[in-house]
């Protein structure tokens, strides 16, 4: 307990203080929102990864799939590195990057405002993506406060709050610059983490051949008569694998706070750099947890009041046999994951109430005139008020969140697929097709926006027809065609406004 206790007290105290460090530099709005879109390929490379795997994934996802596919759970963690890792900073990274700078887009409901010239979108995304975060912060609070319990002994209601008030302490201190610092930390700590755990795991199964063998002879859950199908290729459900892999991976390149990394890399060679880096990080990052999480059904599951099995315990049950230091090790691993991604989302989600709603100044397209600009001294006021205000809405995320947490409605894995369902499914399609193609018009993006909300929604209070992750894998999908069939049959844009908006990359 006490190795435990201690490594917890100086991981707590580097993450303050990194927060203090970075506290200068936090003062104006770019500077606390995006690092004064000067952050270097590790820090925003492992920024990208660190708040892309949480708890959600190592507690929720590991242990719910690697129980209903086995083995070929490990296909998620593949995807989430050629798809939500590498694809995700080839076809988004330097575009973002360059038109996001070009038009001073700080959010993405900023980015739907200027690109398609309608403050409404800002407004409306705005609020989509305040409330969607939400369950995905509780989400995350229920992952590693599961873990904390078991390896601390420490009540859940204590762990939640404790994490909520650390993480609060240094993004409003430091802000993006702070957050990006304490997400390489802790990424260090996840590479280190993950592989030693998965070596400790095997070598408690007698190595990883007698480990798969142990696997090859559980029955399926849907034929008792059907052995080895936990320890294939492609598992026992190869298209529910197939619609993880989509949410999981596809997903990312449509959420905010995802996203928003790229607004803040320093150039285009920074990119191609964090590239390399942040694949690599998710290679052994979401491989690693998915790959451990199959091996679940050689442990005794933990059956829940309801008579079912409590798929966020399993993982935890594989862990808590492991000699105390591996365990404060495991404890550090997922408090440095969910930590990373919790300060990555209430970073997002006070921006974009502070810039998009609160403070939601009109621009000027590239190329046109501002009248009436202020001065200087009235400006930078404002800015400082900005930043207060952004402060001030962390705080106010982080305690909806907190209660949301304290009496969470479903599994890990439920609560993401409606967050992931619902933010993807709107944003995902008309911000992608925006970076490409200048006919992408605005009542298209309103069409992609009722349909991922409406989808998830609706499925949601219909009492999950559909499973909440195939779900979202169909909403992120279905946003494509919607925006491109809206857009054949609807108004177009003005073209010397798009071609202004475009001109970024000529450069």
């Amino acid at each position: 307990m006490f190795i435990k206790v201690f490594l917890t007290i100086v991981f707590l105290a580097v993450m303050v203080g990194v927060g203090v460090y970075s506290h200068k530099q936090a003062k104006s709005v770019d500077g606390f929102v995006l690092g004064g879109r000067a952050v270097g390929p590790w820090l925003t490379a492992f920024a990208y990864g660190t708040s892309y795997f949480s708890a959600v994934v190592f507690v929720g996802y590991a242990g719910q799939f690697g129980w209903k596919y086995g083995l070929s759970s490990t296909w998620i963690g593949v995807g989430n590195a050629v798809i939500g890792s590498l694809l995700a900073w080839l076809l988004l990274g330097r575009r973002t990057k360059l038109m996001t700078q070009h038009i001073e887009s700080r959010t993405m409901p900023d980015f739907f405002g200027t690109r398609y010239d309608s403050q409404s979108l800002r407004v409306v995304a705005s609020i989509i993506a305040f409330v969607f975060l939400i369950p995905y912060t509780a989400g995350v609070y229920k992952g590693i406060s599961t873990l904390f319990e078991m390896g601390f002994g420490i009540p859940y209601e204590y762990c939640v709050i404790g994490m909520a008030a650390f993480t609060a302490i240094y993004v409003i201190f430091g802000g993006y610059k702070a957050t990006a610092m304490n997400d390489f930390i802790q990424g260090i700590i996840m590479l280190f983490g993950i592989v030693t755990v998965i070596f400790a795991v095997l070598a408690s199964q007698g190595g990883f051949t007698a480990a798969v063998e142990k696997l090859a002879t559980l029955p399926s859950d849907a034929d008792a008569a059907v052995n080895g199908g936990f320890a294939s290729w492609f598992g026992p459900d190869p298209w529910g694998l197939l619609g993880v892999v989509i949410l999981t991976s596809l997903g990312t390149m449509g959420l905010p706070q995802m996203v928003g990394k790229f607004y803040s890399i320093t150039d285009e060679s920074a990119i191609r750099r964090g590239t390399i880096i942040s694949t690599i990080f998710a290679f052994i990052v979401a491989g690693g947890c998915y790959f451990l999480g199959g091996f679940g059904r050689l442990y005794d599951p933990v059956i829940a009041e309801n008579g079912k099995i409590a798929f966020d315990s399993i993982v935890p049950s594989m862990l808590v046999t492991l000699p105390d230091a591996l365990i404060a090790l495991v404890v550090l691993l997922v408090l440095s994951a969910s930590m990373s991604t919790l300060a990555s989302l209430v970073l997002t989600s006070s921006s974009t109430m502070t810039l998009d709603l609160i403070y939601r100044d009109k621009k000027s397209l590239p190329g046109e005139v501002e009248e009436g600009s202020i001065d200087d001294i009235v400006a930078e006021k404002i800015e400082r008020r900005k930043v207060v205000v952004m402060r001030v809405l962390i705080v106010f995320f982080i305690v909806i969140s907190l209660m949301i947490a304290l009496n969470p409605p479903t599994f890990i894995a439920q609560l993401m697929g409606i967050s992931w369902g619902a933010l993807a499914g709107a944003f995902l399609a008309p911000f992608m097709l925006g970076l490409y193609w200048r006919g992408v018009t605005p009542a298209a993006v309103w069409a992609c926006f009722s349909w991922g909300v409406g989808l998830t929604v609706i499925n949601m209070l219909a009492g999950n027809p559909i499973n909440p992750i195939n779900c979202g894998a169909i909403a992120m999908l279905g946003g494509f065609p919607v925006v491109w069939l809206v857009s054949l049959f609807t108004k177009k844009m003005p073209a010397d406004n798009v071609a202004s908006i475009f001109e970024c990359y000529k450069k």
